[in-house]
């Protein structure tokens, strides 16, 4: 049946079904029914448009006719559907977002060849938020990309009040929109296909504008879906391995409960060598079954270890205190002036008032500037202030 419908209408039945299972639980029997059906009718709506050669490499956006440039949103579609695909298994989910990753880049692709998309959408959106380090600019990305899908979003619905179109925000979903952009089929020839509709050329310019809009708006999502794909692939990938849920001997379990309390047990369980230690080292497996400590067959060593046996219980002084201070005073860890010569100099409002004094040099004008202007600016704050108003305390 699919095959016998023209390609506007096979879109509109494909976007019809991923409409009614937008809202419903994807785990569902029905809900993943109607992903599939949805998924080969796109299927065969990509081989038709291939077949029919309605886009060309060597075309631009102006050579595309308005009535198939919403069908540069098919790959976009295809990506949704596959990526609501059920997929308990790991390999299999990973499957699943590589193929919704695939049409997602054909979709961005394409919108890249035709220039669709301005320069600085393309820059704010391809910017990943999860690559910026900085709290506040990865916020205040994802802001500007909110804000920039929003803003597309009202161009759209202000483009379908001049079609006649009332938006509908009661539950819709992009797939309405996309489906309110398919040109209406009359006739069911294969002439009729690819030839344009009998519109005035108004209404064909404020349709090519909403469904330009609609492709700017799709390409943000598709690049936030790209993001999110690459997370959850990374994930799957560094997840741990499920484990199997095989039924565990009763004395394998012993074994295990035995090796754990030996593992967490302050006295280490007696060896087959008995107390005294005498016997063998290790089992056949390498485990070791009592005690010991290894040291150096060399005699240098041994004698060095029986050295530090008597040492001092702290560590000894590796330096002076005269050379401790001379490396801090390296660090400039240390002070120096005050005393007396500290005391006897002139204080920075003395030493003013003696460059001041400098009469018939440019640095004594300077100084006497400065001087003044220092006292005008204390008298004017004299004025303003009355002496003791600021002393709050013991006033009853």
């Amino acid at each position: 049946m699919s095959e016998s419908l023209p390609p506007s209408a096979l879109f509109s039945h494909s976007l019809a079904k991923a409409s009614q299972a937008y809202n419903l639980p994807t785990i569902d029997d029905e809900t993943q029914g109607l992903i599939r059906s949805s998924l080969n009718d796109l299927k065969t709506l990509q081989n038709r448009i291939l077949g029919l050669s309605l886009f060309s490499p060597n075309e631009s956006l102006e050579d595309i006719s308005t009535r198939n440039l919403v069908f540069l949103s098919v790959p976009y579609v295809a990506g949704e559907l596959q990526n609501r695909l059920k997929a308990t298994e790991r390999p299999r989910r990973l499957l699943v977002l590589d193929q919704s990753r695939k049409l997602y880049q054909a979709f961005v692709s394409t919108l890249g060849q035709y220039n669709i998309v301005p320069a600085d959408e393309r820059e704010l959106h391809e910017k990943s938020p999860t690559s910026i380090v900085a709290p506040g600019k990865r916020r205040e990305l994802k802001i500007k990309q909110y804000q920039k899908e929003k803003e597309l979003r009202t161009k759209i619905e202000v483009v379908q009040k001049r079609r006649g179109q009332k938006p509908d925000d009661s539950g819709s979903s992009d797939y309405d929109l996309i489906s309110s952009l398919l040109p209406s089929t009359q006739s069911t020839t294969s002439s009729a296909e690819v030839e344009d509709d009998e519109e005035d050329s108004r209404t064909d310019e404020i349709l090519r504008e909403a469904t330009v809009l609609l492709l700017r708006m799709l390409y943000g999502q598709a690049q936030g879906h790209l993001e999110s794909l690459r997370q959850e692939e990374e994930l799957l990938k560094l997840a741990p391995p499920a484990p199997e849920d095989l039924p565990v001997p009763e004395d394998s379990r012993t074994r295990e409960q035995q090796t754990q309390e030996d593992m967490w047990r302050l006295d280490p369980p007696i060896a087959s060598g008995g107390p005294d230690g005498k016997g063998p080292l290790m089992d056949s497996s390498g485990k070791p079954l009592r005690p010991f400590t290894i040291l150096s067959s060399e005699a240098a060593a041994r004698s060095r270890l029986q050295a530090q046996v008597f040492r001092p219980d702290h560590n000894l002084p590796t330096m002076t205190i005269d050379e401790y201070l001379d490396i801090e005073k390296q660090r400039g860890n240390i002070l120096t002036g005050g005393g007396p010569a500290s005391q006897n100099a002139p204080t920075s409002k003395e030493q003013l008032a003696i460059e001041a004094e400098m009469e018939g040099t440019t640095k004594g004008e300077e100084k006497s500037e400065q001087k003044r202007q220092q006292e005008e600016k204390w008298a004017q704050y004299t004025d303003a202030n009355a002496r003791g108003a600021g002393n709050t305390m013991n006033r009853g």
